[in-house]
């Protein structure tokens, strides 16, 4: 009876750790083109601004980005008029994409404007995973050099 027990007993604890090693968390890594978040210089970002947003898993298989949040951070100088000295302050803007990657709009606006400093942030990025599974993959941040 106490063997039958003790079988039982372990036969139900190998069930649950089994189990639990198979509910591992998904694991994604966002690149646009091949670059993760990173800083780049401006000529790289330039060239980067007709390329798409890549999402793959831990065994390097792709997924389609289904829609993206983009903002833009862009620094721009001003004088003080108290102290006489140049400050700077953060213009944000952005937009919503259902896309996997930026608008024609977008992509001439920042050929137009992108400076040393200024931050690209991809985030809210949703993929389409196996069938009808949406998943939320994580963000890329690009610093301009």
């Amino acid at each position: 009876m106490s063997k039958q027990l003790l079988h039982t007993v372990i036969f139900v604890l190998f069930c649950t750790l089994h189990a639990t090693a198979q509910r591992k968390p998904l694991r994604f890594r966002t690149t646009w083109a091949i670059y993760l978040s990173d800083s780049l210089p401006r000529p790289d970002v330039l060239k980067l601004l007709d390329s798409s947003l890549v999402v793959r898993d831990g065994g390097n298989n792709k997924f389609p980005v289904v829609s993206f949040d983009f903002t833009y951070e862009q620094k721009e100088p001003y004088l003080n008029d108290t102290t006489n000295q140049v400050g700077f302050y953060t213009e944000v803007t952005g937009d919503s994409f259902k896309d996997n990657k930026l608008s024609e709009l977008w992509r001439k606006h920042l050929k137009e404007t992108l400076q040393k400093g200024d931050v690209l942030l991809f985030n809210n990025i949703v993929i389409r995973y196996t069938g009808d599974k949406l998943y939320r993959a994580p963000e890329l941040k690009i610093i301009v050099r």
